[in-house]
């Protein structure tokens, strides 16, 4: 009888993807694997919405998708409350459908219950039915080690840290990290609702049986170890912590496929390792003005690109989220005759590229990115330079551990002030490109690739990392039946 485990990840494409690759792995083991879903409470091309939910699932068709009734949406016009708060209070009231669909599953066939690090408040349902609850973090090792250390850092603070500004905060396992490159509600005053909200997010995410975390054990190995070190969170052990990855999309070898795709029909035309791919994630926007900016920098710059443009958004208020944004108007959003200037060396695309395609075609040479941690899994699996540009969450984190701890990224340093100026741009590109510091560092990341190859292969540290947490659930299981 095969056993099933639940999966419950957090809305957005950027948590059920790297979730939908953890399933792939349960079914390899040979576990039967349901993804619970929730209806989002808005329509948003950008969240992914049931389109993308249905794009997963028909490309997925061993994982079997249950999506619980849906709940009332809070009224995020309305409320005063920041809607971060309100998606977090959906959540937790969706923990009786959970509980109610859990038992549903026979108890002796249900494996475990792993959630997604914005779930956590489902260890409750997990908790009411039995099964053991574990936590996947998408993101990776160096942002778990942060934020597990952050409770007790902001305990008894009478004033946010924001008024730090950009003082270097020590954390163990990963380099000092400038207190503004936290998540931003983590900046707030430590009583305010929001950032107590994350604080307490983050407490319970090490407070289910287990972590699986997206990563492999040699590019973050310091974060990965101090998870392990009892100085961590004094006074306090943490669960095991159990680096799986890196758990990303497969490359595309339909050629069906790649003729959809005008770029990698476009990128079969060009020199090996001569283009700079430029994208921001499914939810990273940029101003007018600065997509004026970078045109004008990558045309100075004399080098190939390929460029996903996504229309601006409306504000910069945090329900800018809930928008469903127009198509990208390129003839509006670019300098005037840039589109034709440089037709011979560009593409500029506005739909929906295939990155992880796009990432391991030989022409692309480097990448700009807003350093999303699925984003940079996927670069360094392909072996691709980044440029680092983060925007929001938890990326300024991420550009710090890339350059300054895993070799793998020079930054952009315009993004501290919200703008990259056309000069930095073009400097940056040619030193990636053409500099010997580019070869430098498309050296590392060759063999940064090939170390991610080799976690994932028979006997590789994540490989046998996942082993270990079968034989954990297993033990543990087995402890609690001889306990009754």
């Amino acid at each position: 009888m095969k056993q099933t485990v639940v999966l419950f990840p957090g809305a957005g494409v950027g948590h059920v993807s790297p979730m939908t690759e953890l399933a792939n792995v349960f079914l390899k083991h040979g576990y039967d694997v349901t993804m619970v879903l929730t209806e989002p409470p808005f329509k948003s091309s950008d969240l992914g919405g049931s389109s993308f939910v249905e794009r997963i699932a028909a490309s997925n068709p061993s994982i079997s998708f249950h999506v619980l009734p849906p709940l009332p949406a809070p009224d995020f016009a309305a409320s005063g409350k920041h809607p971060f708060l309100l998606m977090l209070q959906l959540a937790r009231d969706y923990n009786g459908p959970l509980e109610a669909f859990l038992r549903t599953i026979p108890r002796e066939r249900l494996h475990s219950l792993v959630l997604d690090m914005f779930c956590v408040h489902a260890i409750d349902a997990g908790a009411a039915v039995g099964v053991p609850v574990y936590t996947f973090f998408a993101p990776g090792a160096s942002c778990l080690s942060v934020v597990t250390q952050f409770p007790a850092l902001v305990a008894g603070r009478r004033s946010g840290l924001k008024d730090l500004g950009d003082t270097p905060l020590d954390f163990l396992g990963v380099p000092p990290m400038p207190a503004s490159h936290l998540v931003r509600e983590l900046l707030e005053h430590p009583e305010e609702e929001l950032c107590k909200a994350m604080t307490d997010i983050w407490r319970r995410n090490t407070e289910t049986m287990g972590v699986l975390v997206n990563t492999f054990e040699s590019l973050e190995s310091r974060a990965a170890q101090s998870l392990r070190d009892p100085l961590c969170v004094p006074g306090r052990v943490l669960p095991p912590v159990y680096c799986v990855g890196p758990l990303i999309g497969k490359k595309s070898d339909s050629k069906a496929a790649r003729k959809k795709n005008e770029c990698l029909a476009w990128l079969d035309a060009q020199p090996d390792a001569s283009v700079v791919f430029l994208c921001f994630g499914s939810m990273g926007t940029l101003s007018a003005d600065q997509l004026k900016e970078i045109a004008v920098g990558l045309e100075r710059s004399g080098q190939r690109f390929l460029w996903s443009v996504r229309a601006p958004a409306g504000s910069q208020d945090p329900k800018k989220y809930l928008e469903v944004r127009a198509e990208a108007d390129l003839d509006a959003l670019l300098p005037e005759g840039f589109l034709e200037r440089t037709k011979d060396r560009g593409l500029v695309v506005k739909s929906w590229v295939p990155q992880v395609d796009v990432l391991r075609h030989p022409a692309t040479g480097a990448f700009v990115t807003h350093c999303g941690w699925n984003s940079v899994l996927e670069a360094v699996a392909a072996g691709v330079p980044m440029l680092c540009w983060p925007l929001e969450a938890e990326q300024k984190m991420n550009k710090v551990c890339m350059t300054a701890d895993m070799g793998v990224a020079v930054e952009l340093e315009g993004y501290m002030t919200g703008f990259v100026k056309a000069g930095e741009l073009e400097a940056k590109v040619r030193l990636v490109i053409e500099a010997e510091e580019g070869r430098q560092l498309r050296a590392r990341l060759a063999a940064r690739r090939e170390e991610a190859e080799a976690a994932m292969e028979e006997g590789g540290s994540s490989r046998r990392a996942f082993a270990q947490f079968l034989l954990d659930v297993e033990n543990l299981v087995d402890g609690k039946q001889q306990g009754n």
